[in-house]
This record gives structure tokens, C-alpha cells and sequence, in this order.
């Protein structure tokens, strides 16, 4: 996309748009009326397929304004962006759905007018998202003038899940406490017989307010914090932040550490994706492929451990470059290690394949159709999945992904078969980019200083972890302090479609279908 020429376009679209500047080779920025912003968000749909994959609130009144939101568009098969801002009158906060014309749109604007009390005119359903229904009715936490309130109480009026009524039907309930350690969600099952015919989940059980401990945090902390947003994707969102921080600052790190940060984010998938591939095999009852894998995931978290001192990869990536490099016997010890990891996980896939009580629980199972998938923008492992080419790695290339052959895993299925089949593929491919990168490690320095950042001033970046994509917008605050920081991990996107992907199917094969898609509870309850 050109463009120079869509920024014409939109000049002629008698729109009102003002603003309008080509920030970089890959982002146009412009400034949309509230009262036209659906024309304008319909016709970047009708005119280059585009479509608003983060929103973000900010509470911009201390700075002289109302609310502003930005939408960030990105182009269907294109590598550019479009960074819209709307202005919303702090004495009239409310502004125009897109929730009848983007899923996910609607989910953003449940989540705004949670937190910051803004009105999603036109929205056809606002029950409460992140916030439960025991936080107080008027109390918007990401509000700059927010205070600590005490007056939560729950007085046990059921949340208005969707009924599914009729003869022969009924209703199980699952969580939100599980067996085991892992965090809370409800699952509420409509069934006849043992088929599921309708499902709803609830998240948030646990809504920590992250992205409220980013304001005025220093960018130290904030990194420390974008870590620990989900304990699997340290390295992906800490990536994802510091490319934020980096655009704010106007700066491009080291060709050193694009190829060191290459190898540190596919560590991470690797080590995600073998121990999702025994998970599931494991939910088909066949656990030796599982005990297999997680001895192959501790091997690769010791050697990260001996690469840059930590287990999950933490404190290796700082805005501007990296923290760790890497010596000549550290880098043989990481290319043998993989190749003899690889080559062991090659044959546990063997041996699992190979079993017809395997294959018989993953074929058909679970089925996202691509149309639903793209209907819900669902993205990621589910989307590759089901037939969708996508791959930020490759069509919004960061680090030094541009520079090195990568060949993005699709398959059509869209069943747990295939969910399974682009996890061993991903890992595979994980694994030769590692040798690649560190077989043209360029030399050099391994970081760039920042400059103080403008106070104001917001950036995004955008880093395709191993459960998909993940998004962060930095909004910088005086002396390099943080101002607003927005989060999207790829399980914000991916929870709903669950619910689509498990009916017809029959209740023991939840599990199985679940742990396809593996999500995570911490990246979507911020």
C-alpha cells in the first residue's frame, strides 16, 4: 500500500479528517471527528480491507482535552498502518460503535467503558467485561482522578449469561476454580445429551490492574512489568515494549542484538510449542508423548538459563538493544543442544502420529471454520490454523526477521489436528532460525542510548509471540516516565473463539479442544 496515495484519498473523502502525516514508512496518522468515525473506520474497510486490531482509551483531561481513543487499523496483506485519534468531550463521554461491524471492536469498547466510563453509543450488548459486578457501578479505575475505593460488595445477583431453553437440554457449569494451579475461568455449557450446543466463557476473575501500574512508572519498571504480563511470553511482550519505547525515541537498535533478539523469541516459542505438543497428546490419553516433551522443554530452559542466566529469558532485552551476548562456546552449545533437542521431538511427533487413538481424538475435533476465525479476528496458532496466512514476523517484520528466510506454517483443517500440526512445524522452524541467526551473527555493539522521550507523544509495537501476536502502546509522560501503556495479548482476541470451536463437539473433549488452543488467563485479565 502507498502510502502517500491513501493519505490523498483520504484528503478527498470529504471526512473532516485533519492531522493527516505519514509518521514512518508503515503508519499514517490522522485525527477523525467523533461524529465521523464510522464513516471513516467503513471506508478504510471498504477501500483497503482494513481493520481496527488494538483501541485504546487514554485519560488525556489533566492535559487540557476530554478522552482520546486510538484505533489502530492494519491493512489486509500489507505491511501498513493506520493510527487513528478521536477526541471524546470530557462533558459528553460517549462516542460511535464499531461493534456491529468488528467483533473484536466490541470487546475493546466492553473493556473502555469498564475502566474509563466512555459510552459505545449503538453497542448491542455492554455487560460488564473486565470488571465484575461487585466493583461499585461509578468506579472507572483507569480514571487519572481514581482513588482507592472500599465499598465492594457483591450481592449475589448472577451474572446475565445467554440461556439456551428447551426439552432435553441443560446446563453444565465449570470453574471458575479448576483443579490444579491454573488461574480462574468459567465455562457454562449448553448441552443435549453429551453435545454442546452453546458455550460462554468469563474471564477477569482475576483482573490485576497492570496496565495501571504502568502509569508513571519508570521505563525499568515498566519493562520489569511488561515481563511478567505473562510468565510463557516474557520475552514477547518485553519485545513488544521496548519497540514502542524505540519508536517513541526515534532510534534502531544494533544489528547485533535484531539477530540476539531473533533467537531469544524463538527460544521461547520453542519451548512453548514442544510442551504444548505433549499437553495435547496428553488429553488424548496418551501421556508418554508429554513426559517426552517436558523432559525436551527442561533441557531448552536450562540451556536459557546458561545463555542469558534466567529460565524464561527475563532481563535480556532492554529498550535500545540487549542485555546479554553471546560467547563463541556459548553459541556452539546452543546450536548442538537444538539440533539434538529437534531431533528427539522429531521422533516423539513419530511415535504419537503413528497412533490411531491419537489421530482418532485430533482429526474433526474442535473445528474452527476460517470464516469464523477471520469473522473474529482470531489470530495466532487457532488462525494459521484454520487457513489464515498471517505472520507479523513476516508481514511486519522487527528484529532482524526481514533479513532471514522464514517460511510461516498454515494448515486448513482448522481441528486440533492441525492446531497440533503448526505447533510442530513452528517448532521446527523455530529451531533452524535460531542456527541461522547465530550462523550470521553480525558483530557489533549491543544497544543504542535513548534520548528523552516527548512527553505526549504515543507508539506502538507490535511482536508476533509464539501464541500470536502481541501489541503495546507506550504513551511517554514527563522525564521518561510512562503515561499510558495499552496491552493486547493474543488470547484477548482468541478466548471467544473457543465458545465457536467446541460445539457440536461432546463434553469430554473440552479439555482436548482447550488445550489446543492453549490461552492464557494472565495475558487476557490485565
Amino acid at each position: 500500500m502507498d502510502l502517500n496515495e491513501l493519505r490523498q484519498r483520504l484528503i478527498l473523502a470529504n471526512l473532516n479528517l485533519s492531522g493527516i502525516e505519514i509518521l514512518n514508512p508503515r503508519e499514517l496518522r490522522v485525527s477523525v471527528p467523533r461524529e465521523k468515525l464510522t464513516r471513516f473506520a467503513d471506508y478504510l474497510q471498504d477501500a483497503v480491507h482494513a481493520r481496527p486490531e488494538l483501541i485504546v482509551a487514554e485519560d488525556t483531561r489533566l492535559e487540557g482535552g476530554g478522552f482520546t481513543l486510538r484505533y489502530i487499523f492494519e491493512l489486509e496483506r500489507a505491511a501498513e498502518f493506520v493510527v487513528a485519534s478521536v477526541n471524546v468531550p470530557a462533558e459528553d463521554p460517549a462516542f460511535p460503535s464499531l461493534a456491529t461491524r468488528w467483533y473484536l471492536a466490541s470487546r475493546f469498547e466492553r473493556e473502555i467503558h469498564d475502566l474509563f466510563g466512555l459510552v459505545p453509543t449503538g453497542h448491542p450488548d455492554l455487560r460488564r467485561l473486565p470488571l465484575h459486578q461487585f466493583w461499585p457501578a461509578d468506579y472507572h479505575p483507569m480514571l487519572k482522578d481514581a482513588t482507592v475505593r472500599q465499598d465492594f460488595y457483591d450481592d449475589g445477583e448472577p451474572y446475565p449469561f445467554r440461556r439456551v431453553e428447551g426439552e432435553g437440554l441443560y446446563e453444565i457449569t465449570v470453574g471458575p476454580v479448576h483443579a490444579g494451579i491454573i488461574e480462574p475461568g468459567h465455562f457454562r455449557f449448553s448441552v443435549e445429551g453429551e453435545t454442546i450446543i452453546n458455550l460462554e466463557s468469563r474471564m477477569y476473575f482475576v483482573h490485576k490492574g497492570i496496565e495501571k501500574l504502568f502509569e508513571s512508572a519508570t521505563l525499568d519498571r515498566g519493562l520489569k512489568l511488561a515481563e511478567r504480563i505473562s510468565g510463557d511470553s516474557s520475552v514477547a511482550h518485553a519485545m513488544a515494549f521496548c519497540q514502542a519505547v524505540e519508536a517513541l525515541a526515534g532510534v534502531i537498535i544494533p544489528p547485533r542484538a535484531a539477530y540476539l533478539r531473533v533467537v531469544l523469541l524463538e527460544l521461547e516459542r520453542l519451548y512453548n510449542h514442544l510442551a504444548d505438543v505433549g499437553a495435547i497428546c496428553t488429553d488424548t490419553g496418551f501421556a508418554v508423548a508429554n513426559v517426552h516433551t517436558l523432559r525436551l522443554r527442561e533441557d531448552l530452559l536450562r540451556l536459557n538459563a546458561r545463555l542469558v542466566g534466567h529460565r524464561l529469558l527475563r532481563e535480556s532485552l532492554v529498550p535500545g538493544g540487549v542485555t546479554r551476548d553471546f560467547s563463541t562456546e556459548q553459541i556452539a552449545d546452543a546450536r548442538g543442544s537444538i539440533a539434538r533437542i529437534i531431533a528427539d521431538f522429531d521422533q516423539v511427533v513419530d511415535i504419537a502420529t503413528s497412533n490411531g487413538l491419537v489421530l482418532d481424538r485430533l482429526h474433526g475435533t474442535g473445528r474452527l471454520s476460517r470464516q469464523t476465525a477471520r469473522e473474529m479476528q482470531v489470530v495466532g496458532v487457532p488462525a494459521r490454523a484454520s487457513g489464515i496466512d498471517e505472520d507479523a514476523r513476516r508481514d511486519h517484520p522487527f528484529a532482524a526477521y526481514a533479513a532471514l528466510p522464514l517460511c510461516v506454517v498454515v494448515h486448513t483443517e482448522g481441528d486440533v489436528w492441525a492446531r497440533l500440526m503448526v505447533r510442530v512445524e513452528e517448532a521446527r522452524e523455530a529451531a533452524r532460525l535460531i542456527a541461522s541467526a547465530l550462523g550470521s551473527l553480525p558483530s557489533g555493539s549491543l544497544a543504542v542510548p535513548l534520548d528523552a522521550l516527548l512527553e505526549g507523544k504515543g507508539a506502538f509495537g507490535l511482536v508476533e509471540g509464539w501464541r500470536g501476536p502481541i501489541w503495546h502502546w507506550v504513551v511517554a509522560g514527563k522525564n521518561n516516565a510512562l503515561r499510558r501503556v495499552k496491552i493486547k495479548d493474543p488470547s484477548f482476541a482468541n478466548w471467544p473463539a473457543l465458545n465457536y470451536a467446541i460445539l457440536k463437539n461432546i463434553v469430554p473433549d473440552f479439555p482436548l479442544v482447550n488445550k489446543s488452543f492453549n490461552l492464557s488467563y494472565a495475558g487476557n485479565d490485565l
